[in-house]
């Protein structure tokens, strides 16, 4: 099988080259690899470019955009500006963040998943942080949800949910997408991701009400916001965030914000919500 990696990057000159000496040393390695530097002010461009004179299938693309890094849009803007330079002739497409070192055998693994079952849409493993000098699990999510920071998606699949949306939630309703249309997500607790950035690190504070407003562009209705916010903030050890939650999604019902979905996918998405939150309790 083949495989394209596209790796959106704003100043990651202290991760990037890990990253890259990861992705060279897979057993399996990709045909392609697109590093899109979206306006870095710092040594991204310079060291991505050395790195890839000796890989000449790794290609930069530089793109220009807006500083501020806001949830979701940014970064999904400069992987379609990497996409677009690229073919349809490979078998599966990644999404991968700058800061990332797979292990070795990641995607002869994540190959592996996809040949074993046709039905087969997203794989993809499980990020692990630095803390005292070990490395665990950075558990923000349930065990059933791939990480935004390494997504892997089937060819057919990719093109049927239509690809990734430029707003906060995509890595969310690309998997309910992919539920909606049959499509099998697989997550592989062998596959450990260290990831050497935490999590939200470069958000500003403009963007506290961003995941309230994804939650309602979502479809998911004001009851699983209200649960999904206090899970989400109970997560991350942070309860006032559910208050942003909350007036975030308001906000957005007040200004009639276009939902990612459609009527019929929205209706689907709560559905299925509301069946994993009843699976949970029972």
């Amino acid at each position: 099988m083949k495989y394209y990696i596209v790796i959106p990057t704003y100043n990651e000159e202290k991760f990037i080259l890990q990253t890259l000496q990861s992705l060279v040393n897979q057993t399996i390695v990709p045909q392609k690899i697109i590093v899109v530097n979206d306006n870095s002010t710092d040594k991204t461009h310079e060291i991505v470019t050395e790195f890839a004179k000796t890989y000449p299938w790794i290609t930069l693309v530089n793109k220009t955009s807006e500083n501020i890094h806001l949830p979701g849009s940014k970064v999904i803007q400069a992987f379609q500006k990497g996409l677009e330079t690229l073919d349809k002739n490979y078998d599966f497409i990644v999404k991968a963040d700058a800061d990332l070192i797979f292990p070795d055998n990641y995607f002869e693994t994540i190959m592996e998943h996809f040949k074993s079952d046709p039905t087969i849409g997203m794989v993809g493993g499980f990020a692990y942080i630095e803390k005292n000098k070990e490395w665990i699990l950075e558990n923000l999510t349930d065990k059933d949800h791939i990480r935004g920071a390494f997504k892997s998606y089937r060819k057919e699949t990719f093109e049927q949910i239509d690809g990734l949306k430029p707003a906060m939630g995509w890595d969310t309703v690309d998997e309910l997408l992919c539920k909606f249309y049959n499509w099998k997500v697989i997550t592989d607790a062998t596959l450990k991701v260290k990831h050497l950035k935490p999590t939200g690190a470069n958000y500003y504070k403009t963007a506290r009400y961003k995941q309230g407003e994804a939650f309602y562009t979502l479809g998911y209705g004001f009851l699983i916001t209200f649960i999904a916010s206090a899970k989400l903030a109970w997560m991350k050890k942070k309860p006032l965030l559910f208050f942003d939650y909350i007036m975030g999604f308001w906000k957005a019902k007040r200004e009639n914000k276009t939902l990612l979905v459609t009527t019929e996918q929205a209706k689907f998405i709560r559905n299925y919500r509301f069946q994993q939150m009843k699976k949970k309790l029972i």
